[in-house]
């Protein structure tokens, strides 16, 4: 007997201190609780969140209906943290014990709402993008500056709700930023060319300098933009290649933006015949204003553009023509096919009027020969020829 009583005096001493110190009963039941709360979660979900849904879509905005939907999930886990601060303490924990898991406690509260906070920050974007669109700029540009501030304000929440649970575990966070101050003005130091790139990308962004889809040109690269970032620029070159620039870069450089053209220029030099009469110059000047000037394909409006027809130049071996103009189209296929159109009218013109089309040539004047005139040579009668022995003894 003496054995049992003392086997069940230690079965009691294990239950009421099994973990932790604490009765087995009270941490079973705590375990209890928590998964009750864990299991319960669905019923406070459709219970709660339900609620607040049919509020939501009683309005007319959808700026609710966000808020709601973002905050589910943080909602879900606040009950689950509810449920373990419950469950601890009923199992009573005391000492060094509780006061660890308070700090988990604190540590999951902060994160919770630190999380709620993040998640609402997508349907912030809604009030942001009513801010942009007072701004003068495209639609692409908005969404660039849409998708920086609230990049940058989620890496603020992070920031700050990393610091709030490190707060909660006595670390002194204002000690330790102050202690990395001299680390930051290094990093600041060596991320010069990001925060360079960051403003570049901003003043490209406000200014509207180029766009997604245009085609732009900078001493360095030539190509179509796909992808305008904060940091670089992405743009695709006419073999295909993928170039990706840095901002700051494109800010130092000129840049060419074709896709901003109102129009786009035809400028040749036609070389005539020097053979070409005054009459015929005047034909085919006339011919070719005329047909540019008649022509839907080309705008002749002198408040938009100027158009010249004129006999320019006597060059070196052609009477040069002067054509300047310009086609209202700015797309490069429709371009080319004005021209073709037009090249082929002009050789019509040209040739119609008794005209040809001069190329480089070189005329050489021979005055007289350096040496005199060349002495003729006296051919011999056919079967007169003689051998030189024979011509020597005079046979």
């Amino acid at each position: 007997m003496e054995v049992l009583s003392s086997f069940w005096a230690d079965v009691v001493r294990v239950w009421n201190t099994g973990v932790f110190g604490a009765d087995l009963g009270a941490v079973f039941l705590g375990l209890l609780i928590l998964t009750a709360f864990v299991f319960g979660r669905g019923a406070f979900t459709r219970l709660i969140i339900g609620s607040l849904k049919r509020l939501a879509e009683r309005t007319s905005s959808d700026l609710d209906d966000m808020f709601v939907a973002s905050v589910e999930k943080p909602l879900r886990f606040v009950f689950v943290v509810i449920g373990l601060s419950v469950a601890v303490n009923v199992a009573g924990l005391d000492g060094q014990r509780l006061v660890w898991v308070g700090m988990l406690l604190r540590s999951l509260i902060a994160f919770t709402i630190f999380w709620a906070v993040y998640n609402i920050v997508e349907p912030l974007s809604v009030v942001i993008n009513r801010l942009l669109a007072h701004l003068h700029t495209t639609a692409s540009a908005r969404e660039a500056l849409r998708s920086f501030f609230l990049r940058l304000l989620r890496i603020v929440i992070i920031a700050l709700g990393i610091a709030a649970v490190l707060q909660e575990w006595g670390f002194n966070v204002a000690a330790v930023l102050g202690g990395l101050g001299l680390v930051g003005m290094a990093v600041a130091l060596a991320a010069k060319d990001i925060v360079s790139n960051l403003f570049s990308g901003m003043m490209i962004f406000l200014n509207r300098i180029f766009e997604t889809g245009n085609w732009i040109k900078t001493p360095s690269v030539e190509g179509v933009v796909e992808n305008v970032g904060l940091m670089t620029t992405q743009i695709r070159q006419f073999d295909k290649a993928l170039v990706t620039v840095a901002n700051r870069h494109l800010a130092e450089e000129p840049i060419t933006n074709y896709a901003r053209m109102t129009n786009r220029r035809i400028y040749w030099k036609i070389g005539l015949e020097y053979r070409t009469t005054q009459e015929q110059l005047r034909k085919i000047v006339t011919g070719i204003r005329d047909y540019v000037q008649s022509n839907e394909a080309f705008e002749t409006d002198p408040n938009k553009v100027s158009t010249f027809v004129v006999v320019d130049a006597f060059a070196g071996s052609s009477i040069d023509v002067m054509l300047y103009c310009f086609t209202k189209t700015t797309k490069w296929g429709e371009w080319l096919g004005i021209k073709e159109a037009l090249a082929l009218e002009i050789k019509e013109i040209v040739e119609s009027n008794g005209a040809g089309f001069a190329f480089p040539s070189t005329s050489l004047y021979v005055e007289q020969l350096p040496l005199g005139e060349a002495e003729a040579f006296p051919a011999a009668a056919p079967g007169l020829a003689k051998a030189p022995e024979q011509q020597a003894s005079g046979d």
